[in-house]
């Protein structure tokens, strides 16, 4: 039974919310859970990019279905999460994630709170919509789309707060922070993102609980450092991290050069941001290894300098001076292979660039990291670590022929080798 007595709906003449703004194959994903009898809605950011007249990326469906009713469904689903099992509908490239209702962890099987009042597991299944709405973290990701008569379901007065460009949370604000402590990083991102104020109780609640941060896995705040500085408002997230005091459970290092006033390092971290940004907009690719590599290197190099005068080599000194701080900073985020090595390869370039003359500087233009290296270079330029002359000669050096061509060789070995599947060949007799 669809339990929508505790919402306001808003009808269709209320709202600019339309198919034609919503993405084909999250409407296939909603017809057909209507047509097989369930409830389904569209939920969260989706609907709430819609009423402020922005474009989503993602489209979130939720439905009283259980996450094997909607495989039953779609053949093209699978099911994922163990915190929050989740069904993801695919259609090549594009993910419609769809969530079953959740209920209050009281009322069934499946929801595990810790000793410490955080969610460990949240599979409440069973609810109807105005439970699910209530399971939600803020009132603005609380707000249902029903494609079938085109009303938006609006538990928690968020449609006023999208007005009035605030973030509250949904509930007590403390119980909401103790619940899952990431929620605090969600609250700096969205206000970042949207360019909302946070509620004060929010705050409040964030400035007492956040310490909980600490004991969130490492795997989940690396998701969450990719969220707050690779979806294009870097800077403001920077920013409201620093308010909230929260930088220090992603990037402790960096976080304490601040608070130190560290003019260097704040520089340094509001380019790269500036430039991160400007690539999304653009459309361009970023990488969580330069991200890194730049929260990490003031620490690095000042290490590094300190193992160099002892008689190490530079480049030496650099991999010594990484193997001391790293291993820190991965306590409190993980960095994946594929982008730590790349990361370590930045900085062991950057001695490298010192010599622009010879058969190592012309090599050098064919490394895979070059561009990346080179990029880092002018970033330390631009805060007075090197001089910028230096990148100048670079620039020119990638402009002969001759460096035209070992860039275009570099970027075609470092494409990805396809495998053939089939038999394997005979070897031929002897």
């Amino acid at each position: 039974m669809n339990n929508t007595a505790l919402a306001h709906v808003v009808s269709q003449s209320e709202h600019d919310v339309s198919r034609d703004n919503i993405s084909k194959n999250a409407l296939k994903v909603l017809d057909r859970l209507n047509e097989a009898g369930f409830e389904s809605y569209l939920v969260g950011g989706g609907v709430r990019d819609l009423l402020l007249g922005r474009r989503p990326k993602d489209f979130d469906v939720s439905t009283n279905a259980s996450p094997e009713e909607v495989k039953e469904i779609f053949k093209n689903c699978r099911i994922i999460g163990r915190r929050f099992r989740l069904a993801h509908v695919v259609f090549g490239r594009d993910i419609i994630e769809v969530a079953t209702f959740r209920a209050a962890h009281s009322e069934g099987e499946g929801g595990v709170t810790g000793d410490t009042g955080r969610i460990v597991r949240d599979n409440v299944y069973g609810g109807t919509v105005a439970d699910d709405a209530a399971r939600r973290d803020f009132t603005v990701n609380a707000l249902y789309y029903n494609i079938a008569d085109a009303t938006v379901l609006d538990f928690y007065h968020g449609i006023e707060d999208l007005r009035n460009g605030e973030l509250k949370f949904i509930g007590d604000a403390e119980a909401r922070v103790v619940e899952d402590p990431v929620r605090a990083l969600r609250a700096a991102r969205f206000a970042a993102k949207l360019d909302f104020t946070v509620a004060a109780d929010v705050a409040a609640a964030i400035d007492q609980y956040h310490f909980k941060l600490a004991d969130i896995p490492s795997a989940r705040m690396f998701d969450e450092v990719l969220k707050l500085l690779q979806s294009g408002h870097g800077v403001a997230s920077l920013d409201w991290l620093r308010k909230l005091d929260l930088l220090q459970y992603l990037f402790p290092a960096a976080d304490s050069r601040l608070k130190q006033g560290d003019e260097k390092a704040e520089h340094m971290l509001l380019l790269a941001l500036q430039n991160t940004d400007n690539r999304i907009s653009n459309d361009l690719a970023v990488t969580p290894a330069f991200i890194y590599a730049v929260f990490l290197w003031l620490d690095i190099a000042e290490l590094a300098d300190k193992i160099e005068s002892s008689g190490h080599p530079p480049v030496q000194a650099l991999h010594m001076a990484a193997d001391e701080i790293v291993p820190a900073q991965l306590k409190r985020t993980s960095l994946p292979r594929r982008y730590s090595v790349p990361m370590r390869e930045i900085w062991t370039l950057q001695p490298r660039f010192k010599r622009t003359q010879g058969k190592r500087a012309k090599l050098l233009i064919g490394n895979p990291r070059f561009r990346a290296g080179y990029d880092f270079l002018c970033l330390r330029a631009q805060i007075g670590e090197v001089a910028q002359s230096l990148c100048d000669t670079w620039e020119k050096l990638q402009q002969t022929p001759e460096a035209q061509a070992a860039i275009a060789a570099s970027r075609q070995r470092s494409r990805p080798v396809r495998r053939t599947r089939g038999k394997p060949k005979r070897k031929p007799q002897a």
